[in-house]
């Protein structure tokens, strides 16, 4: 018998759910690490346990049997086939598991169901669709390095870049790139020993550095620029009609808006909910089917 529905919202830098009864109702939320698969299954299976257990403690209840709660999960890394199929078979006992993109869920909770668009900003990025006959569709989530514009780690590895030329004689020194290069090691060998270690999550935690530059520095604030560049791509790709509302989502969402080009400006809608809404939804209707 289920009791308790969990929506999960896993990426390559945190964890967060939402816990619901069996009659709907939303009673709490959790957060923990990254589980986005690049990190391993198990990783994402201990760090989506870890925000349920969060969450069941937030609601004043103890950690149940996993054979009374379906979950449904909107996770990163999910693209890749082998990756999804070996998280679901290592499923700790869950009465029901839904598994989908990151993407996918943060368009069902985006707009409620409904037909629309999201672009997703965070440590990686995505864009997708739903359109008036059900279907989704996908722009972008390649993956970092090779893909993901306008992200976190995208705009991170622009601005290691930055730094690389500036220690090398390349580009004048500048403020930008000594806090940027501080937050890697501060010289080369230390930013060297940084880069062999570099993770997608490390890269884009320099988007901060980025951020905080682009009023002051041409460089920073080119990199922005060129980030909203890449999001009215992914719009236009998604809907060419213009038509759909689109919903930007996640961390990087609400800082980027400056930087957007101004004809992208109409088109953008407030999210009605967050990923984690989404994966709720995503498991309650999978439930009812």
């Amino acid at each position: 018998m289920i009791e308790f529905f969990i929506g999960v919202d896993g990426g390559g830098s945190g964890t967060r759910v939402r816990l619901a009864r069996a009659d709907g109702a939303e009673i709490a939320e959790g957060a923990s690490g990254p589980s986005g698969l690049m990190h391993g299954i198990a990783q994402a299976w201990a760090a989506v346990e870890e925000a349920a257990a969060q969450a069941f403690r937030a609601a004043g209840l103890g950690v149940p049997n996993p054979s009374r709660i379906a979950i449904g999960l909107g996770l990163a890394g999910v693209h890749n086939k082998q990756w999804a199929a070996e998280f679901v078979a290592a499923n700790p006992g869950y009465a029901q598991v839904a598994l989908e993109s990151d993407g996918h869920t943060t368009v069902l909770g985006a707009h409620q169901g409904r037909p629309g668009a999201i672009i997703a900003l965070g440590t990686g990025s995505v864009g997708e669709i739903k359109l008036a006959d059900g279907r989704h569709v996908e722009v972008g989530g390649w993956g970092f390095p090779a893909g993901d514009e306008a992200s976190g780690a995208w705009m991170g590895l622009r601005a290691i870049n930055h730094v690389q030329q500036v220690l090398d004689g390349r580009m004048p020194a500048n403020a930008f790139a000594t806090d940027v290069a501080q937050a890697c090691g501060g010289q080369r060998t230390e930013i060297q020993n940084w880069l062999a270690q570099a993770t997608q999550t490390r890269y884009a935690q320099l988007a901060r550095i980025v951020l905080q530059h682009g009023d002051s520095n041409d460089t920073a604030r080119n990199i922005l620029l060129a980030a909203g560049d890449e999001v009215e791509l992914m719009a236009n790709a998604l809907d060419p009609s213009g038509t759909l509302p689109i919903a930007l989502c996640g961390g990087l969402a609400a800082p980027l808006r400056p930087y957007l080009p101004a004809a992208l400006l109409p088109r953008l809608v407030q999210p009605h909910g967050d990923s984690a809404a989404g994966a709720l939804r995503l498991i309650q209707s999978r439930f009812k089917e």
